[in-house]
């Protein structure tokens, strides 16, 4: 076989000049923004990418790849890459500051790796903990825009009140009946009351008429499906299912701890004839109407 590769034709002169306008610093160090990579970083956001301009490698913009969440988990549990592990370990500059960087990182891993997802012996929740995480590792940049991008790029936009239902709630009604059977005085009254709101809550993610969000500058077959706000469309009117649900606590606040002083009334002014509720409500900026998932669904089908 070593006598066979000899054999294969290769222009050394052609390579060589190729290598030189593509490469003119010289060949690069090892570089990757992919978590699979034994020379990857171990940074949650942190990228290197190449300079078309410097011929170089540069630091790239903080990623919000579908690897980040991933990342971060990983680094809860205190799991560590390879490159950071490896001091002598051939990297490019930018590649190796963002392992640097990782250190700071280090204090928000869990002592002993098992990452308990409610809190448990003083530790806050895993939730809690991994926000804590993501906003160290994006500093300046971390916002509720970047967190909503995180979760779209993991296919989890919008499923946030799933995880308040079924995780968080769902492991506070599971420590109530624990209690009611080691006889803990309240925890028949809590057990009550948080079943009580879970049927709230899951009547908001359902979304049917009148637990519906309705956004009245949207056409009918781009109205949300169930409980799938849209950020922009502001909070008065993706807050409203939580208000429209029967009261768990105080009289009109629906399934929140307080009423708002927010109102679903007509706004102020005419919307143009082309907004795509005009004829309906002859030209009224009307926020308080109510669609089925019925209508919603036979409006895309036919939008298709």
């Amino acid at each position: 076989m070593p006598n066979t590769a000899l054999q294969i034709p290769f222009d050394i002169d052609h390579w060589t000049k190729v290598a030189a306008e593509k490469y003119p610093s010289g060949l690069l160090k090892p570089y990757s923004d992919d978590p699979t990579q034994w020379i990857y970083h171990g940074h949650p956001c942190g990228s290197v990418v190449w300079d078309n301009e410097t011929r170089w490698t540069a630091h790239g913009s903080l990623r919000t790849y579908n690897t980040v969440l991933q990342v971060a988990v990983a680094r809860l549990i205190g799991y560590r890459w390879p490159a950071e592990l490896d001091a002598n370990m051939e990297l490019a500059d930018e590649q190796r500051e963002w392992v640097n960087r990782c250190e700071a990182l280090l204090p928000y891993a869990d002592k002993d790796g098992l990452g308990s997802i409610p809190p448990v012996r003083g530790d806050a929740s895993a939730a809690d903990r991994l926000l804590n995480l993501l906003a160290a590792a994006y500093g300046d940049a971390w916002s509720n825009d970047t967190m909503a991008e995180l979760l779209k790029n993991v296919d989890h936009a919008g499923k946030t009140l799933e995880t308040l239902i079924y995780t968080y709630l769902g492991d506070w009604i599971k420590r109530q009946k624990q209690d009611i059977t080691s006889g803990v005085d309240g925890a028949e009254e809590k057990l009550a009351a948080a079943e009580q709101l879970k049927k709230r809550l899951e009547l908001i993610l359902e979304g049917e008429a009148p637990y519906d969000i309705f956004i009245r500058w949207k056409p009918i077959e781009k109205q949300a499906m169930g409980w799938n706000p849209d950020l922009n469309d502001g909070v008065r009117l993706n807050i409203r299912p939580f208000m429209a649900v029967p009261d768990v606590g105080k009289k009109g606040a629906g399934s929140l701890r307080n009423k708002p002083n927010t109102k679903w009334n007509k706004d102020r002014g005419k919307d143009v004839v082309s907004a795509p509720w005009y004829h309906l409500f002859k030209g009224d900026r009307i926020n308080d109407h109510h669609l089925t998932l019925k209508e919603k669904d036979n409006a895309r089908n036919t939008s298709l």
